[in-house]
């Protein structure tokens, strides 16, 4: 086989068959000078806080990822499970995204596979692959290969399983035969923007990582919340759905995965805040082995759960003296 007789049929059919459940092509044609300016203009405003690696100027070629790029396969897996969190202050809340196996894990496996195959197909054939690891702007890409929209609390939504989805590509020397970039839906719903408690959604499809909840319990390394941040976490330790849990997109159209490795490990989904503020280094390493949670270190989530406990005394005491 050539190069020039692999169609995008068989491609898509091949990322269907590893297990993904949405797959689009997009073609490279130059720089997107729109989506550079969008980018640039979202770091001149320091709204990438701390995370410096978003100013990688790959990210706004993707040539410069790899020269020989022609076109990228998107790919999208459900990671919804109908799990609910139960109510009460004593409980802290963790990301669905990070209830089950680290999924970094689950989606490079299957992009590997879909990545190497690729590779056999012909001589000469190029590809590399990329799940939120690399300088690729992974909704963008999305977006332009019709998996979904780009909403207005910066998440991709599909028009299957909503924005509970992790996304995934291989870019390649390939010429494929690209999809069409997916239609806006949010039309004037404004749900995520009303429900941030810290108004990190500053206006529709800008989302200001400084105020964001998420953001500070997974990446923040300081000793310390910020003040404007610490009161409002509403028991969030690692992560934040609350843009995702008030998405009608979301409440009508969520379906349960298929991928067993996404089912939520035991006590992720109802941790006690009193708990995890004392949780120890080995404690911590046994709670969350091959997780994504990893990544908030042991320090951080006792920090991020004492903020919880803090702000649910201060809120009592108040409470307490208006009577």
């Amino acid at each position: 086989m050539n190069q020039d007789s692999v169609t995008s049929q068989a491609v898509k059919e091949k990322a269907l068959e590893l297990g993904f459940h949405k797959v689009g092509i997009a073609a490279v044609e130059g720089v997107d000078y729109t989506e550079v300016q969008r980018l640039q203009a979202w770091i001149a405003l320091g709204y990438h806080a701390d995370m410096e690696w978003m100013d990688n100027p790959k990210r706004q070629d993707i040539r410069l990822v790899m020269p020989e790029t022609r076109s990228l396969v998107c790919v999208a897996l459900n990671y919804y499970t109908p799990h609910q969190r139960p109510e009460g202050e004593e409980y802290a809340k963790i990301s669905r995204y990070g209830w089950g196996r680290d999924y970094h894990k689950v989606m490079h496996k299957k992009l590997k596979q879909l990545n190497s195959w690729l590779e056999s197909l012909a001589e000469g054939v190029k590809a590399r692959y990329y799940a939120d690891t690399g300088p690729v702007q992974d909704k963008v890409w999305a977006q332009k290969a019709g998996i979904g929209w780009i909403a207005k609390n910066g998440n991709v939504i599909t028009r299957e399983y909503g924005s509970w989805v992790f996304l995934g590509e291989v870019v390649t020397n390939l010429e494929l035969e690209c999809d069409r970039p997916h239609t806006q839906h949010c039309g004037s719903c404004t749900r995520c923007l009303t429900a941030c408690p810290t108004g990190a959604i500053t206006q529709p499809f800008v989302v200001d990582a400084n105020r964001c909840i998420a953001y500070h319990t997974i990446e923040n390394r300081g000793e310390k919340l910020p003040e404007a941040i610490a009161p409002h976490l509403q028991g969030w330790v690692a992560g934040c759905d609350i843009c995702q849990d008030v998405c009608p997109w979301n409440q009508r159209f969520a379906q349960t995965t298929d991928v067993a490795d996404f089912q939520p490990y035991p006590g992720n989904i109802a941790p006690k805040l009193i708990e995890l503020a004392k949780i120890s280094d080995e404690e911590w390493d046994q709670q969350f082995p091959a997780s994504a949670l990893r990544r908030i270190k042991p320090e951080m989530l006792r920090r991020n759960a004492r903020a919880n406990l803090d702000a649910s005394r201060q809120n009592n005491d108040s409470e307490s003296n208006r009577f």
